[in-house]
């Protein structure tokens, strides 16, 4: 095997666990909720463990069962939950809660659902992330970002004179979600790096509601943010 073709092969790893982080915190569920659905629809099988090491970019060699699964359960995701709350709502009542506050799909470049061709030529390194999902946020360089989102929304108001449009403008209806976001903003708390991998394209839309950002893409709102913290850096 080429050293080329290791790289290739590393760097669809990398690329699959970030889209499969993405997809989890923008939704806030833990790692059972995926094989959880899958096996109450008979989608296929698909365990905790191999969406937890998904994740963590250290599933080397998933069977093509997992990527089936993964693309049906993004198939009835993208088609919308009311198609299975016949099956959910009385029988599995938590699970249905968790799917009605969030149960966003992965979807393509071209607005579709992402499938299982897609999932697998993703982790081989053959296809690159959507480009709603082809970004790295770095562990080291988080504080200052949420610095920089701080600076962004409030334009020099005080937070307690823009905390309303802002809120109102954050589209997220999960409570823990939405006190961390007014924390991040006010300047009193940082994100995490997986933290703001979770939040970017939530955060993207907020500004464009707030007409703060034209609509350039998640990747462009982040290179501004990183542009604002390289700025206030070498003013210092």
């Amino acid at each position: 095997m080429s050293a080329g073709y290791r790289d290739k092969l590393s760097k669809g790893r990398r690329a699959m666990a970030h889209l499969i982080h993405v997809w989890h915190e923008r939704n806030a569920w833990s790692h059972k909720i995926l094989p959880l659905l899958s096996d109450i629809l008979d989608l296929g099988r698909v365990h905790n463990s191999q969406i937890s090491n998904l994740r963590n970019g250290k599933l080397s060699s998933p069977g093509p069962e997992v990527f089936l699964a993964l693309a049906q359960v993004n198939m009835i995701l993208d088609h919308g939950i009311e198609s299975i709350r016949d099956q959910l709502e009385e029988e599995y009542p938590e699970l249905w809660k968790v799917l009605k506050d969030s149960s966003y799909p992965l979807k393509n470049d071209s607005g579709s659902p992402l499938t299982a061709g897609e999932l697998f030529e993703i982790f081989s390194g053959l296809k690159p992330l959507p480009s709603s999902f082809d970004w790295f946020i770095e562990d080291e360089e988080a504080s200052q970002l949420s610095e920089a989102l701080s600076d962004f929304f409030c334009r020099n108001r005080p937070w307690r004179h823009c905390k309303n449009d802002i809120m109102n403008a954050y589209s997220v209806s999960k409570n823990t979600r939405r006190e961390r976001f007014a924390e991040v903003i006010a300047g009193l708390k940082d994100y995490t790096a997986e933290e703001l991998d979770g939040e970017l394209l939530d955060l993207y839309e907020t500004s464009r509601k707030l007409a703060l950002f034209d609509d350039h893409g998640p990747n462009i709102f982040l290179e501004e943010l990183r542009n604002m913290v390289s700025k206030k850096e070498s003013t210092f």
